[in-house]
């Protein structure tokens, strides 16, 4: 019979990876997305017993990383910043110079438009989804979608169909 420590472990270590991605994609800095998994992990280990009970333990995970990830901010009691952007790994056929033009967009974009848009697109979360995540109404993610995606359309110009596939 696996231990309360056992079935934590196994979790975490499919989940980690996925975990990570989400964090990335949300801050945009590696060594605060790894934070935010370890923030998230710790978490979730504390009340593994809750937890594993849950209907949904990957929802459940990544609700608690995407509000370590809103709250952040808030906590900050240190300006430390890497100082050099660690390349990505290559991914299938997409265009580099594409993917880092829309990840640059992203960056400029307040962090819950952004955090709206990761979790909308790239995660495919429904509006319910993430209003959970977030901590929010549907309505309030509609409308944060809506105005997050019209910023980024500024940003990224008139020719949205280049961006289709990034």
């Amino acid at each position: 019979m696996a231990t309360h420590h056992d079935e934590f472990l196994e979790f975490a270590t499919a989940r980690s990876a996925q975990l990570f991605r989400t964090a990335w994609l949300l801050c945009g800095d590696w060594h605060l997305a790894e934070d935010l998994v370890q923030t998230t992990l710790g978490k979730l280990y504390r009340s593994w017993r809750r937890v594993k009970t849950a209907d949904n333990p990957d929802a459940y995970a990544r609700t608690v990383l995407t509000r370590s990830y809103l709250s952040w901010r808030r906590r900050r009691s240190s300006g430390e910043r890497p100082y050099a952007v660690l390349p990505e790994a290559a991914e299938r056929h997409v265009d580099p110079s594409l993917r880092l033009t829309l990840l640059t967009a992203l960056a400029e974009l307040p962090r819950k438009d952004r955090t709206v848009l990761v979790l909308r697109f790239w995660e495919d979360l429904s509006v319910e989804q993430t209003a959970r995540q977030m901590g929010c109404s549907p309505g309030a993610v509609r409308n944060r979608s809506q105005r997050a995606l019209a910023r980024l359309r500024t940003v990224l110009g008139d020719e949205p169909h280049l961006f289709a596939a990034a």
